[in-house]
C-alpha cells in the first residue's frame, strides 16, 4: 500500500508575480516562494525555473514523495485542455500546453485552471462561497475583470472552458478598445487600467480643480485617496466605474441567479469607494425577482492566501499519479 500524500503544490502565475507554495489538506501554507513572471520571456525557461523551485521547497518539507499533485492557476487558462490559451496580457503567444510541460518534468499529476475558475474553488473549498451551492466569483485584478461560476455545487466551465468571460462583455458598445481586442468590454472600464483611463479623461474633459492632477502615479488606489480628502473629480471615477460594473453584476446575476457574488482581487482594495454605486446599479438593474436577494461580498482573503488556496484546492481534483513514486 502506497504512502498517503497530505500536500499538495499550488501555483498562481499572474501578469507581475509567480506565487509557489506548498499547502496541506486543512489549506495551510506550509511554504511558499516567488519569482518575477516577466523575467522569463521564454516560457520553458519559466517552467524550468518553477520546477526548480518546487523541488527544493519540497525537499526541505518532508520530501517529494509526500507532494500528491500540483494546481495551477493562471489568466487564460484552460482546465479542459490543461493550457493557458492565448493570453493577452502575459509574456507568452499562443497555445502552452502548461498542465503537460510540468508533469513531464515532476512526473506529478497537475491541474491547470484559469484563475478565476481556481479562485472560485478555492473559495468554495476554504473561503466565504463555503456552503453555497451557486454563486459566482468575480476578479478585479490587475489588468483584467475574469469570473468563475458554481452552479449547483459544480463549477461551470461550458463547451470547450471559457465560461464566465464577463470582463470580456460589452457594456459600452463602440466604446475603449479592450487588449482582447474587442471595443467596450467591462474589462477596459473596471480594470486598474480602465480606471486610470477614465480618471485621465475626466481630466482632460473638465477645467474642475483636482487632487489628481497634482498625483505622481496615477492609480486607483492613489484616487482613492483623493476621495477622502473629498475630491469631487476622484469621486465621479469610482462613479463611473461603479455603475458599469454594477451593470454588469447585474446582467451575470440575472442569467446564473447566485445567492452571491464574491469580489476578489487587488481592486477589491478600493472597493469601498466603488461600493455606494456598485449596489446602486446592481438593485437598478438586476431581473426584479431577484432585488434584495443576491448578496455583494468581499473575499475574506487576502490576494496571497486566495490565489494559492485556490491553485492548491484545484490540485486536489485531479486524479493522482506520479510517474517516479
Amino acid at each position: 500500500m502506497g504512502n498517503v500524500k497530505t500536500k499538495v503544490i499550488g501555483i498562481d502565475i499572474n501578469v507581475r508575480l509567480t506565487s509557489i507554495a506548498i499547502v496541506d489538506l486543512r489549506g495551510t501554507v506550509l511554504a511558499k516562494d516567488g519569482m518575477f513572471t516577466a523575467d522569463y520571456p521564454d516560457v520553458n525557461r519559466f517552467v524550468e525555473a518553477i520546477c526548480e523551485r518546487i523541488l527544493i521547497m519540497a525537499e526541505q518539507n518532508g520530501g517529494y514523495e509526500s507532494i500528491r499533485s500540483i494546481g495551477v492557476s493562471a489568466p487564460n487558462a484552460n482546465y479542459k485542455t490543461g493550457s493557458i490559451e492565448n493570453p493577452v496580457n502575459m509574456p507568452w503567444k499562443g497555445s502552452i500546453p502548461l498542465a503537460a510541460m510540468l508533469r513531464d518534468r515532476l512526473g506529478l499529476a497537475v491541474a491547470v485552471g484559469n484563475d478565476a475558475h481556481c479562485t472560485a474553488v478555492g473559495e468554495y473549498v476554504y473561503g466565504s462561497a463555503h456552503g453555497m451551492r451557486n454563486f459566482v466569483i468575480i476578479s478585479l485584478g490587475h489588468g483584467g475583470v475574469g469570473s468563475g461560476f458554481y452552479s449547483e455545487e459544480r463549477s461551470h466551465l461550458g463547451f470547450e472552458g471559457f465560461a464566465g468571460e464577463i470582463g470580456h462583455t460589452c457594456i459600452v458598445p463602440n466604446g475603449r478598445r479592450c487588449n482582447c481586442g474587442l471595443y467596450g468590454c467591462l474589462e477596459a472600464y473596471c480594470s486598474d487600467y480602465g480606471m486610470v483611463q477614465t480618471a485621465r479623461e475626466l481630466m482632460e474633459e473638465s477645467d474642475e480643480p483636482s487632487l489628481m492632477r497634482s498625483l505622481e502615479q496615477l492609480t486607483p488606489l492613489s484616487i482613492g485617496a483623493c476621495c477622502d480628502q473629498n475630491d469631487n473629480l476622484a469621486w465621479e471615477v469610482f462613479r463611473r466605474t461603479g455603475r458599469l460594473l454594477g451593470i454588469g453584476l447585474a446582467n451575470y446575476a440575472t442569467l446564473v441567479n447566485p445567492e452571491a457574488i464574491i469580489l476578489t482581487g487587488e481592486q477589491t482594495q478600493v472597493y469601498k469607494w466603488l461600493k455606494p454605486s456598485v449596489e446602486k446599479a446592481f438593485e437598478e438593474h438586476v431581473f426584479h425577482n431577484m432585488r434584495g436577494k443576491v448578496r455583494l461580498v468581499v473575499s475574506m482573503f487576502d490576494n496571497y492566501e486566495r490565489d494559492v488556496l485556490g491553485a492548491s484546492a484545484l490540485a486536489w481534483t485531479v486524479k493522482e499519479y506520479s510517474l517516479f513514486l
